[in-house]
């Protein structure tokens, strides 16, 4: 059927004191688009369809709100607005300012923040944003000062010396095959470009990052930034002690909380564990465990703030009013008690879903966790890269990523690691019960896969075999699951 024949049949079957807002909503939508493209419509379909069919256990994923999806679909995405609330470059921008303005208030009730800048369109720009207010504030500045305080009036070669300033300052994060994320450093990334990267490690025999350690090798990279945040790490980071570590050697303390914004906004990530009391800079993204849209926030101490509303023209082009709307949707979501219990929830799940796998003789990467993600060395129990392993749980009904794990020796591309995650599961309302039967439902499945022989005779690293009745069993199971919790109850298509 069309939408419009679906939301017409809706509307006539259905008594008026039963219609649903979100359906009618959705296929309203829907029917809009349709018009247009039939081919775009028919994908938004199979894709809602496809994630009521699958596990969803990508640790970076989750399931928005109707209310945060509803306020990125309207005519806000019409409206530039570069510049910052009531600092506009564009006129007409009366409305954005206060979409913007509440975002941002709404961020710093959420998290105890000084300061919040809410334009960022993803982690990655957020963290660019962040550098490169760091460095205008810790280079650019004192440089400015003693050359004059107007940057657009200075000559070739002093601008080309606060440039070469910039080339130079050094950064140090964790290692991506230890949990690091590609912006922390990565060769390929342009953090690498920007900085003289100096990573550090987690330990090869506890998989841990032992801070000690750390604190020495700052004394020797003495970097301008210290960064803390992971997008593989399984346990808690001490940031009160990163705090001493960067005091000690005169860096600035930014942490990337991507993966865990959503525990710190619902207080289980607490104490020495919540970085915001402690960080200079704290990014994130605003979907992952904040359950928000696809997008990205700054927090920062007042010294950092009008470094930080610089970055548009500095670095991002034109803000997105309809995400900005959608973030303040999230972030007052997220101000309940039911999200308080529900990221206490995220963190029990992912803790049974992890002691159910070592039961079953899984190696799981520093032997559990204690925030939403876990890793699984599937090379060392299974046999299998993380590809095979990956493609054969898809196949099986269930999504995820692979992974590389620390000292992986197969490289990022196939990895010896899994990683999963229990935000979109726990969203949900899936709970223990349930992780006992995802785990039971993986290991099947990956117990029960082989890698295929190339012509040489060599194992494949991407081909495998799985036996025919064990993925059938699979699906079938998922899918008896998911009944019981199905997403998004309030569309019906």
């Amino acid at each position: 059927m069309t939408g419009k024949n679906q939301l017409l049949d809706y509307l006539q079957k259905t008594p008026q004191d039963q219609l649903n807002a979100g359906t009618i909503a959705f296929l309203a939508n829907l029917e809009k688009v349709k018009e247009v493209s039939p081919s775009i419509g028919e994908s938004i379909v199979k894709e809602l369809l496809d994630q009521r069919s699958h596990l969803k256990l990508i640790a970076s994923e989750n399931f928005a709100s109707l209310s945060v999806q509803g306020a990125m679909g309207n005519l806000l995405t019409d409206k530039y607005a570069e510049g910052y609330p009531y600092n506009r470059f564009y006129a007409g921008c009366e409305n954005v300012d206060k979409i913007e303005d509440e975002a941002a208030n709404l961020a710093k009730e959420l998290f105890g923040a000084e300061h919040a800048y809410v334009q960022p369109h993803s982690g990655a720009d957020a963290n660019v944003v962040a550098f490169l207010a760091i460095l205008a504030a810790k280079v650019q500045k004192p440089m400015l000062d003693d050359m004059g305080d107007d940057i657009n009036k200075l000559t070739r070669e002093q601008f080309n010396k606060i440039r070469q300033a910039y080339g130079n300052q050094r950064l140090m994060a964790l290692d991506l095959y230890s949990g690091g994320h590609l912006t922390h450093g990565y060769r390929l990334n342009v953090s690498a470009i920007m900085f003289d990267v100096h990573s550090y490690h987690v330990e090869k025999d506890t998989m841990l990052l032992d801070l000690d350690k750390l604190h020495k090798q700052a004394k020797e990279v003495k970097p301008l930034i210290l960064l803390a945040g992971y997008s593989a790490y399984s346990r808690h980071i001490n940031f009160a002690k990163m705090r001493e570590i960067a005091d000690d050697v005169g860096a600035v303390l930014m942490v990337d909380m991507a993966h865990f914004a959503g525990l710190v906004a619902g207080g289980t990530f607490k104490g020495d564990y919540n970085p915001v009391p402690f960080a200079h800079v704290v990014t994130t993204t605003t979907h992952k465990t904040l359950r928000g849209p696809r997008g990205g926030l700054i927090l920062c101490k007042n010294e950092f703030k009008e470094f930080m509303e610089k970055g548009c023209p500095q670095f991002l082009g034109g803000p997105l009013p309809h995400v900005m709307a959608a973030k303040a949707i999230a972030f007052r979501e997220a101000l309940s008690d039911d999200f308080k219990t529900y990221t206490n929830n995220i963190i029990k799940n992912a803790q049974a879903l992890a002691a159910a796998f070592m039961e079953k003789g899984a190696k799981v990467v520093t032997g559990g966790t204690d925030n939403h993600l876990l890793l699984v060395d599937v090379a060392a129990t299974y046999g299998l890269t993380g590809r095979q392993g990956e493609s054969a749980l898809r196949a099986g009904g269930v999504t995820l990523n692979r992974n590389s794990l620390p000292f992986d020796t197969n490289g990022p591309w196939y990895t010896s690691g899994l990683r999963m995650g229990t935000p979109a599961i726990t969203t949900l309302g899936m709970g223990t019960t349930e992780m006992l039967e995802i785990a039971d439902i993986v290991h099947n499945i990956l117990k029960n896969t082989k890698p295929t022989t190339t012509a040489s005779g060599a194992k494949s690293r991407a081909k495998f075999e799985t036996t025919p009745a064990v993925a059938t069993e699979s699906k079938e199971r998922v899918k008896a699951l998911l009944a019981k919790f199905p997403l998004y109850p309030e569309i019906e298509v």
